[in-house]
């Protein structure tokens, strides 16, 4: 596929997937056998489409106005890298962490391998540690 159109699909995974919450769309978005790999997600990856959907279901309960916004897009070949800033509400228990209803901004990169016009595995690295910060999950430095 044409660059721009793989650059299109990652960035509709992240404008209708996760910030709008349209779970039904990753039956066309991302392949059976998609790997999401995530140091922060338990065991560091989930996979396949109903792994996806539990992981994107389990941080918009957390944050019900999760929003992502696209600051950048590059690709080359299958490759797609997205630098985000994701905002959101932490409106319910997260790792063990109580909701506190505190506002929280992380920013964070993906690199995505598109095939056939699926996601068909990607990579991330996000603020996980500055998330925690923001919702009190340790007392703050200083």
């Amino acid at each position: 596929m044409p660059i721009e159109e793989n650059k299109a699909q990652a960035r509709r995974d992240f404008e209708e997937v996760w910030s709008e919450g349209r779970i039904d769309l990753i039956d066309e978005y991302v392949a059976p056998d998609f790997i999401h790999h995530d140091p922060a997600t338990p065991g560091g990856a989930s996979t396949g489409i109903e792994g996806y959907k539990q992981l994107v279901t389990m941080y918009r309960t957390v944050f019900p106005d999760l929003r992502f916004t696209v600051e950048e897009i590059v690709g080359e070949g299958d490759l797609i890298v997205v630098r985000w800033t994701a905002r959101g509400t932490h409106k319910a228990e997260l790792m063990g962490i109580p909701a506190t209803n505190k506002a929280i901004s992380i920013t964070g990169m993906s690199m995505s391998r598109v095939v056939d016009g699926k996601l068909s595995e990607a990579w991330l690295n996000w603020d996980a540690l500055g998330l925690l910060g923001q919702i009190g999950a340790f007392p703050s430095p200083g």
